[in-house]
């Protein structure tokens, strides 16, 4: 497992806040494929609600099974591309936590998101629950090896309705059991998150934050979340929206001209 942890070492090197790994997540060989040899591919990375839509099923209903089949054929392609991949694993799936961190490693993956809402009930968590979950997780890499293995603990408070403060305890306790980044999911509804919540969060977790940028005009970019000092920006399904409206109206400029 040493060059394992080499290559997740050099996946966690990319977590600068300020200069923060771009992913812009993929949910099967294909798309894995078109972004491997893009210059500013640094990393390949899944995104659960697109790999549940290619499957055809809700992200909720996203088997650990279906998941895994996904993690196997991107892993083909972050092998041949020498790209680091750190997948969207949910919740964990309970008590198969262990076992499914033992799964990703053998097909050479060094990173997950790990929700602390649980996908079954679709209620939060308790913190200390949570929290224990990504210490597991850390731990089982460690076992086999891989010490640097990255856990991007999502925490879905405002989801729920909670306060920033919550955010922040939960946030500062998930990096203390050895997350690398919290990713502070807003949901679609309120819109992700706020430029004052993403400065809140900024300093509270030195830095170590991951948000999901929304593809649309007047939301935070890039640039703008460089400046502001998150380490780490990732796009979710949004690029398989894009995707699937492109090959839809392809589609119909070949059914209109029958």
């Amino acid at each position: 497992m040493t060059t394992h942890n080499a290559l997740a070492a050099s996946f966690r090197a990319l977590h600068i806040p300020g200069q923060p790994l771009v992913l812009t997540n993929v949910y099967d060989a294909v798309t894995a494929r078109a972004i491997a040899d893009l210059p500013g591919t640094r990393a390949l990375a899944t995104a659960s609600f697109a790999v549940a839509q290619a499957a055809g099923v809700s992200d909720e209903a996203l088997s650990y099974e279906a998941n895994l089949a996904a993690v196997r054929s991107v892993a083909g392609v972050a092998r041949a591309a020498q790209l680091p991949l750190t997948v969207d694993w949910q919740d964990g799936y309970g008590q198969r936590l262990e076992e499914g961190i033992a799964a990703l490693l053998a097909l050479g993956v060094v990173g997950i998101n790990l929700e602390d809402s649980e996908g079954t009930t679709q209620q939060l968590m308790e913190a200390a629950e949570a929290t224990e979950r990504v210490r597991r997780a850390v731990a089982a890499a460690e076992r086999q090896g891989v010490r640097d293995f990255v856990v991007n603990a999502r925490c879905d408070a405002l989801l729920f309705g909670r306060d920033i403060e919550e955010v922040v305890r939960r946030g500062k306790a998930y990096l203390a059991a050895g997350a690398t980044t919290v990713f502070v999911w807003g949901g679609g509804t309120r819109g992700g998150i706020s430029a004052e919540e993403v400065r809140v969060l900024v300093e509270a977790f030195e830095g170590r934050l991951n948000v999901s940028m929304r593809l649309m005009p007047g939301n935070l970019d890039v640039v703008q979340l460089r400046e502001m000092g998150v380490a780490r920006i990732s796009v979710g399904p949004a690029l398989q929206a894009v995707g699937v409206r492109a090959f839809a109206e392809a589609a119909e400029k070949v059914l209109m001209s029958v």
